[in-house]
């Protein structure tokens, strides 16, 4: 049985992710310990556990040491399958986050699936749903991986209750793919979103996030609108992207953030992005890397930043598939990254 030590790297909640995607997918059985140990609060949380408990039933797989605050987890899993699934998180528990975990397996499955998810569509530390569905998801079709998503409901923090839709279409391979060179103009939009909060407030985020923008010469189109929700909440998505190249950067309301807080952040990282020379922003660079393990041959991209997550994932990945791959740069700064599954 593959003994994996979750300590690793960045010691968080990815290394648990990655490791239950690729040991359904390949059906291998592993044991993690020292799960989270380095965080304030160590061990499994309930948002680990979402993931866990979804594959359990997606791959009809035995676990031991499945509750909250375990630091060791042996996973075994059995045949997945594709299906109609539907998994609430509970409160604002990132829904973007348990869709990472599950994907994988059940895009190389035969038949169509459906997932349905409730919880946090847009909370903190996690991909922000418009980062998956305008992001993630196009980087996926041109790997020949096809998806489609709905959002049914937001979900902000504290009280969550978001839904989302994913519907999944079989893929027989991936396709390698080499993305290293920007070469042409960035072309910059987003969105200024509020829930139950005055609309002046998303006018006010989007004015910042062009007003940083144009200082630099650049623009971008931004619209703004309200949603509904459980929980008031505010954010606004940015997304940069040239033929081949694409990123997406999002920044989220709290009580006592100003809105121009909020549209000067994410304008911030799109500008550090579009200052190096790099395809992919460093969010999607560590998300793609499963994906590119198992494509049909060598792949390579620019990366906007070397982070512990993507060498945390890379890691974990070379232990289930044994891929090669080797990185230019340090960490911390732009690079490259080639992966010969």
């Amino acid at each position: 049985m593959l003994e994996i030590d979750g300590s690793h790297g960045e010691g968080g909640g990815q290394i648990l992710r990655t490791a239950l995607s690729l040991s359904c997918l390949l059906k291998k059985p592993f044991r993690i310990f020292n799960i989270r140990t380095g965080r304030k609060r160590p061990g499994l949380m309930p948002q680990h556990l979402s993931c866990v408990r979804a594959l359990i039933l997606i791959s009809n797989a035995k676990a031991h040491g499945d509750v909250i605050g375990s630091t060791e987890l042996v996973f075994e899993p059995s045949d997945p399958k594709a299906g109609e699934y539907f998994f609430d998180i509970g409160t604002a528990g990132s829904t973007t986050l348990l869709l990472q975990a599950v994907l994988p397996t059940l895009i190389f499955q035969r038949d169509h699936s459906r997932i349905t998810l409730t919880g946090g569509t847009h909370v903190p530390f996690s991909p922000s749903y418009h980062f998956v569905s305008d992001v993630f998801m196009p980087i996926l079709a041109k790997l020949g991986i096809t998806l489609h998503a709905s959002i049914l409901q937001y979900g902000f923090y504290p009280r969550g209750g978001g839904k989302i839709s994913i519907e999944v279409s079989p893929s027989s391979k991936v396709k390698a793919l080499t993305l290293v060179d920007k070469a042409e103009p960035l072309k910059m939009s987003g969105i200024s979103v509020v829930s139950d909060l005055p609309l002046s407030i998303a006018d006010r985020q989007k004015n910042a996030a062009l007003e940083a923008i144009g200082r630099s010469g650049l623009t971008a189109e931004i619209e703004t609108y309200k949603v509904t929700s459980y929980s008031p909440g505010t954010f606004l998505f940015l997304k940069a992207r040239t033929q081949d190249c694409l990123a997406g950067f999002s920044s989220l309301g709290e009580r006592g953030k100003r809105a121009e807080t909020v549209g000067k952040e994410a304008a911030e990282e799109l500008l550090n992005y579009d200052r190096t020379t790099a395809c992919l922003d460093h969010y999607l660079s560590d998300q793609i890397v499963l994906y590119l393990a198992n494509a049909d041959s060598e792949s390579s991209f620019t990366t906007s930043g070397i982070t512990e997550h993507l060498l945390t994932n890379l890691w974990i990945i070379e232990k289930f598939l044994g891929i090669r791959y080797s990185i230019q740069g340090e960490k911390g700064h732009p690079g490259k990254v080639t992966i010969i599954p």
